[in-house]
């Protein structure tokens, strides 16, 4: 059983013959008196603190548990974040891909339909100046050929024929 500063305080004790001193001794107890109540106190005050900190302790525990729930939630859901950007960046540029190779296939082929019509304009080309060369040599060759009439004989065939019949002639 512990003793409180009351009971300190009431403490009587008996008298004896070659005693202490009664008034030495009640003042030394009312000494322990005041520092025991001073103990109490501060023990009580003490005892409120560490109960105050244990219960800031628990809340500090229960805030780290939640900052690490949350750290952990948060780095899952970055790489979930870095992984789902990844897959969207690699299909991106797999698209991507797919259209600059269609657009050159398509470069190509319109290539080589320009190529192909060229080459039939070229042998157009080629065969409508040989069929003009050789128009113009068969006119030529007509030309030559034919025994044209002296001046003498073209003015008198002029002057025999009726003005409708020479523009014929000369048509011809």
């Amino acid at each position: 059983m512990a003793l409180t500063p009351l009971d300190v305080h009431n403490k009587e004790f008996g008298r004896a013959f070659r005693g202490y001193k009664e008034d030495e001794v009640d003042e030394f107890l009312d000494e322990i008196v005041k520092d025991m109540e001073g103990y109490i106190k501060e023990n009580v005050r003490l005892k409120e603190e560490v109960d105050k900190n244990r219960a800031n302790v628990d809340q500090y525990k229960k805030l780290e548990q939640t900052l690490n729930n949350t750290l952990l939630v948060a780095q899952e859901t970055a790489d979930e974040v870095k992984a789902s950007a990844k897959k969207e960046a690699d299909m991106i540029i797999r698209e991507t891909e797919m259209k600059a190779e269609k657009i050159i296939d398509e470069a190509k082929e319109q290539a080589k339909k320009i190529a192909e019509q060229n080459e039939v304009v070229r042998l157009e080309t080629e065969l409508l100046k040989t069929r003009l060369r050789t128009l113009l040599q068969s006119q030529l060759d007509l030309l030559e050929s034919k025994d044209t009439p002296s001046d003498e004989e073209a003015a008198n065939s002029l002057e025999k024929e009726p003005e409708g019949q020479a523009l014929d002639n000369e048509t011809e």
